[in-house]
C-alpha cells in the first residue's frame, strides 16, 4: 500500500531528471581530456580576442614611422627584460614589413578569425538545418530537388567554389565568411535530412501526428531537438574549417584587406620573408594552428560524450 509519503518521492525524482541529464552530459564532457584542453586553448582565445584593446602595445592597423625612433622593417622581437637592449624599441612578436606591431596584429587577429568563423558555420548551420529539416520531414520530390542542389554544391571543392563566389561578389572578409558559409551548407542539410529520416519514423512522433498535432510543431517541438546533436559537433568541428578557409581566401587577397589584422592576410603579405625573417610567419601561424587545434579537439570530446554508443 502506498503512502503518503510515496507521491513527493516520486515527485521530486521527476523533477530532478532534466538537471541530472544535463549533470551527466556535463560529466561525461569534463570526462573527455581533449575537450577539456579544447576547451582551456578556446577560452584562452577568446579572453584575447575580447581584452585585445588592452593587451596590444599598438594600434595594430598604424605605421610606426616619426613614432619610434630607431625603428626597423621586419625587426626581430625585442623584450627587454630578455636581454634585449635598453635603446630599441620593445616588440614583443617584432615588426612587419609595413613597420606595425605584430604582437599586436596577432592579438587583435583573435577577434577577426574567430567573429568570422563562428558567423560562417552559424549561417550555414541555420540554412542547412532549414532545408534539411523539412526536406528530410516533407519528402517526395522537393526532398530529391533539395538533395540534388546539395550534391551539386558538393560536387565542388569547398575553397574552389568559395574563391568563385567571393570573385563575384568582390573581395572582403563579409563576403569571404559568406561564401565559406554558403559552401558548407550542404554538409549540414545532409546531417539534419539523416537525422530526421530516422527521428520522424519513431513512436512519439507518431503518436503526435494520430493526436492531429500540426506539422510545424511537430517538426520544431519534437523532431528538431532530438535531431541537433550531430550538427552541433559537426559545427564545432566545421568553424575550424572554416577559419582555416578564411585565412586561405585572405591569403590569396580575397578576404580580409589591409590593414585589417587577419592571420591568413599577415602570412601572406611575408610569405617570401620566412627565411629572412621567420617570426613573421611563425606568430599568425601558431595562432592559427591553436584556434583550429582547440575547435577540433572540442568537436572529438562533443562527439565522444554524446554518441551514446560510446557512454558505457
Amino acid at each position: 500500500m502506498q503512502t503518503a509519503d510515496t507521491f513527493p518521492t516520486v515527485i521530486d525524482t521527476v523533477s530532478r531528471a532534466p538537471s541530472s541529464l544535463w549533470r551527466d552530459t556535463l560529466r561525461h564532457l569534463l570526462e573527455q581530456r581533449s575537450f577539456v584542453v579544447g576547451l582551456i586553448i578556446l577560452a584562452v582565445l577568446i579572453f584575447v580576442a575580447i581584452f585585445a584593446p588592452v593587451l596590444a602595445t599598438h594600434n595594430p592597423e598604424k605605421t610606426l614611422i616619426g613614432i619610434e625612433e630607431g625603428i626597423k622593417k621586419r625587426a626581430a622581437p625585442c623584450i627587454h627584460v630578455l636581454g634585449c637592449p635598453a635603446d630599441e624599441p620593445q616588440h614583443y612578436f617584432g615588426t612587419d614589413g609595413n613597420l606595425r606591431d605584430l604582437f599586436s596584429r596577432v592579438l587583435y587577429g583573435a577577434g577577426t578569425s574567430l567573429t568570422a568563423g563562428m558567423l560562417a558555420v552559424g549561417f550555414s548551420i541555420v540554412v542547412g538545418t532549414l532545408i534539411g529539416l523539412f526536406s528530410g520531414y516533407v519528402g517526395g520530390w522537393i526532398d530529391d530537388g533539395a538533395m540534388r542542389i546539395m550534391d551539386v554544391l558538393l560536387a565542388f571543392p569547398s575553397l574552389v567554389l568559395a574563391i568563385a563566389i567571393v570573385s563575384v561578389l568582390g573581395p572582403g572578409i563579409v563576403n569571404a565568411l559568406l561564401a565559406i558559409g554558403i559552401v558548407s551548407v550542404p554538409t549540414y542539410a545532409r546531417i539534419m535530412r539523416a537525422s530526421v529520416l530516422s527521428i520522424k519514423e519513431r513512436d512519439f512522433v507518431t503518436a503526435d501526428r494520430a493526436l492531429g498535432v500540426a506539422p510545424l510543431r511537430i517538426l520544431f517541438r519534437r523532431i528538431l531537438p532530438n535531431a541537433l546533436t550531430p550538427s552541433i559537433v559537426q559545427a564545432t568541428l566545421g568553424i575550424a574549417t572554416a577559419i582555416v578557409e578564411i585565412a586561405g581566401l585572405s591569403f590569396l587577397g580575397l578576404g580580409a584587406q589591409p590593414p585589417t589584422p587577419e592571420w591568413g592576410s599577415m602570412i601572406s603579405a611575408e610569405r617570401n620573408q620566412v627565411f629572412s625573417a621567420p617570426h613573421l610567419i611563425i606568430f599568425p601561424g601558431l595562432a592559427l594552428v591553436l584556434t583550429v587545434l582547440s575547435f577540433n579537439l572540442l568537436g572529438d570530446g562533443l562527439r565522444d560524450a554524446l554518441d551514446p554508443r560510446l557512454n558505457r
